[in-house]
């Protein structure tokens, strides 16, 4: 079995900054692409970063230039790092992660969430 784990999330107010992490833990062979989801009430899952396990970056519109994912390999962690936050960056992130496990079997895993909000 694999489970990621988030931690990092809180209240900020606005202009704060906050570190995500999540990491990963189990039967892994080998972990791919890794990223961060946000989602707030009423709303869909949206994309935030993602990160291969080569280091190439991708970031939604909203976040570039704010948010730096980042990711240690040997720790199977990804990170993301949000400075200048807003209100509009209040949400549930959720870390996901491109798993090959000891058995060869790939497939994606997600964690549980971790809530952030931020309001003065």
């Amino acid at each position: 079995q694999v489970q990621l784990v988030e931690s990092g999330g809180g209240l900020v107010q606005p202009g704060g900054s906050l570190r995500l992490s999540c990491a990963a833990s189990g039967s892994i062979f080998m972990i791919y692409g890794m990223g961060w989801y946000r989602q707030s009430p009423g709303k869909q899952r949206d994309l935030v970063a993602t990160i291969t396990n080569g280091g190439s970056r991708n970031y939604a519109d909203s976040v570039k230039g704010r948010f730096t994912i980042s990711r240690d390999n040997v720790k199977n962690t990804v990170y993301l790092q949000m400075n200048s936050l807003k209100p509009e960056d209040t949400a549930v992130y959720y870390c996901n992660a491109a798993i090959t496990i000891a058995t060869m079997r790939n497939d994606v895993y997600w964690g549980q969430g971790t809530q952030v909000t931020v309001s003065s």
